[in-house]
């Protein structure tokens, strides 16, 4: 019997809860909004606390109740995790208040918020792209923030997302036996990622796929496509003379002196 009354009263407390908040939504006591909705925020109901600060913004949007809410309505979002809103609001909030003391940890969430929507490295990139350039904004407008070292370490992660997206496309070329798309995207890689901790890999690649680029070439490509090789091959071996993969690129090389000859 005592958890039966129990599980009424809390029933009977949810819904006069939700009856005030819906009454406090629909009528115009803006102070009685302000005051529910900084309650609810505070209690992380942040979906219901948004529906408040919007109204509160609107009513009066130069006040210091209006500037608190329109902050905590990015904030709001990006709580629940709707980080696209959460941009949206951050970013106006820049606008409509220019001079906030908010305005530095504002600049670095509105980087963050394009950080959290930054895909998984296999789709297309074009979301971490914008990261990056958001986070280095932030980076050049406060060089001195106490948030560099973690600016650093986003642009870090964000960049090693780009390199095993480009690495993969290599990888997949070279499965495919793609001779040429290989050799080439492996350059583009290495020109952009030269320090790369797959560098020597892709190295590893550019060269075998140019042994047998030039192995199947036309006559007319057949020695230019060779001594081609061969540099790379010069270059893989100064760079990496322990690599693991020397011995089997050397084996290439002979072949194609052989070829050659």
């Amino acid at each position: 019997m005592d958890k039966i009354l129990i599980s009424l009263f809390v029933s009977l407390f949810v819904l006069s809860s939700c009856s005030n908040y819906n009454q406090v939504v629909k009528e115009d006591d803006f102070a009685a909004k302000y005051e529910m909705a900084n309650k609810l925020y505070d209690e992380k109901q942040y979906e219901k606390a948004i529906v408040l600060y919007e109204q509160i913004y609107q009513h009066s949007p130069k006040s210091a109740e209006g500037e608190l809410s329109y902050y905590r309505l990015a904030k709001s979002y990006f709580q629940v995790e709707d980080y696209y809103m959460a941009q949206y609001y951050y970013s106006a909030y820049m606008q409509r208040f220019p001079y906030s003391v908010k305005n530095e940890e504002v600049l670095f969430m509105v980087a963050l918020c394009s950080v959290k929507n930054s895909p998984e490295h296999s789709l297309d990139q074009t979301e971490t792209e914008l990261a990056i350039n958001n986070v280095q904004q932030f980076i050049d407008r406060y060089p001195q923030s106490y948030l560099i070292d973690s600016c650093n370490n986003i642009i870090d992660k964000l960049q090693f997302k780009l390199e095993t997206k480009q690495y993969d496309q290599v990888k997949l070329y070279d499965k495919m036996e793609n001779y040429k798309a290989a050799v080439a995207a492996g350059e583009l890689f290495l020109e952009a990622h030269g320090k790369s901790t797959y560098s020597e890999e892709i190295n590893y690649v550019v060269v075998k796929n140019s042994y047998f680029l030039s192995i199947n070439s036309i006559d007319s490509k057949k020695s230019e496509r060779i001594e081609q090789t061969n540099e790379r091959f010069r270059t893989f071996a100064t760079r990496y003379p322990e690599s693991k993969y020397v011995k089997e690129l050397n084996t290439y090389v002979d072949k194609l002196g052989e070829n050659n000859n």
